[in-house]
């Protein structure tokens, strides 16, 4: 171990230094384009009293420090519900935060691969915070603007550090960008949409807030079904569900969330959400005392969505239903005054999705990468 390094090693249970780094290490102080987290969701996030996901993971924490300052972070993970569902023996690395310093990075991640090899894991993968649920994936293209809500950013010089510990490409996810001329393409969307709902088998509504306990039972099994088959796929825990339900019923806009069902059975689901990045840049990672103000007054002002997922069950794909949820989450936001949109994260070899996003006129602005390596 190195005589100027000294490593906190925490479980999830004692974060507050940890989710503090990001401000106390100064990464970002100057850079304009960071969304600074908000501190009382990170600190639920790491709570395994509040946190479903440590139910069925393990999470350990290591800070760095070096002449006493912190310089780096990183949390190293183990799904086992993810290596249940894939037959892997895969631990994750995530959250990780480092200055400016190859040696930094290095310690680092050769600090969390020694815990996930003695906890018998035989790949590194990641950034995962925490996996495919939740935010993934380190930026490596698109660093001029400010990431959209719910999705990860970080310094350019991140993906040398990473590389330079032998992490390699494991697979690239997209966000596209869209802005209003999406609007030329809605009358061919408005004529694929009737020929499908010709099928009066076939119905799409918004989601019904008052009944959200039935309609999250819905979404978690069109969920679990429509994106069983992707890459990283981990399916979600009922307690996984709710606790999202309980967040996610808070900020939702029922126009931006749909469902559809064919001869009642639950087909698809679709969710946007306005880009509340806009409002949270402002907060400084606190909505108390006054970051709440932005909320109440600046939320009308938000001008950008992100769709942020849609997936049909494997039975209905094909039917056209996509078409349906693009055309009404696209009319529904100009009919809020959004200007632009997000669709994110899709993955590079989901090849019928990005067609779609061609077609639709968006454009990839943004790339998120996994790495691995093995143990």
């Amino acid at each position: 171990m190195r005589e100027d390094f000294v490593v906190k090693q925490t479980s999830a249970r004692a974060w507050s230094d940890f989710i503090m780094f990001p401000w106390t290490s100064g990464i970002y102080k100057d850079d304009p384009n960071w969304v600074p987290p908000l501190i009382s969701e990170d600190k639920k996030l790491f709570n395994p009293a509040i946190y479903p996901f440590h139910k069925f993971a393990e999470v350990m924490l290591f800070l760095l420090y070096q002449n006493n300052k912190p310089v780096g972070r990183v949390a190293g993970i183990i799904n086992h519900n993810h290596n249940k569902f894939h037959q892997e023996k895969t631990g994750f690395f995530g959250f990780f935060e480092c200055i400016n310093s190859k040696d930094v990075s290095q310690y680092l991640i050769g600090l969390v691969s020694k815990y996930l090899k003695e906890k018998g894991m035989d790949t590194l993968r990641g950034p995962m915070n925490f996996s495919t649920n939740e935010t993934c994936g380190l930026l490596v293209d698109g660093f001029d603007t400010p990431p959209a809500f719910m999705m990860p950013y970080n310094p350019p010089y991140y993906i040398e550090l990473l590389e330079s510990c032998g992490l390699t490409k494991a697979k690239d996810l997209y966000a596209y960008f869209a802005d209003k001329s999406i609007g030329e393409k809605l009358p061919r969307l408005e004529r694929i949409a009737c020929k499908v709902l010709s099928d009066t088998s076939i119905k799409v509504r918004k989601i019904d807030i008052k009944n959200i306990r039935a309609e999250i039972q819905k979404i978690k099994e069109i969920y679990n079904n429509a994106w069983s088959k992707n890459w990283g796929f981990v399916p979600m825990t009922d307690d996984e569900f709710n606790y999202l339900a309980k967040d996610m019923v808070k900020i939702i806009d029922p126009d931006l969330a749909l469902i559809a069902e064919i001869d009642g059975k639950p087909a698809g689901f679709s969710l946007a959400l306005p880009d509340y990045n806009q409002i949270i840049k402002k907060c400084n990672g606190r909505l108390l005392p006054f970051g709440i103000f932005h909320f109440i007054f600046d939320k009308s002002k938000i001008n950008k969505l992100r769709l942020l997922t849609m997936g049909v069950v494997h039975q209905y794909q094909k039917r056209g239903l996509d078409v349906i949820f693009y055309l009404q989450t696209i009319k529904n936001g100009f009919a809020k005054g959004i200007i632009y949109g997000e669709f994110s994260w899709i993955l590079e070899d989901n090849t019928m999705i990005n067609r779609i996003m061609e077609t639709l006129g968006a454009r990839p602005y943004k790339t998120y990468r996994i790495y691995e390596k093995p143990l």
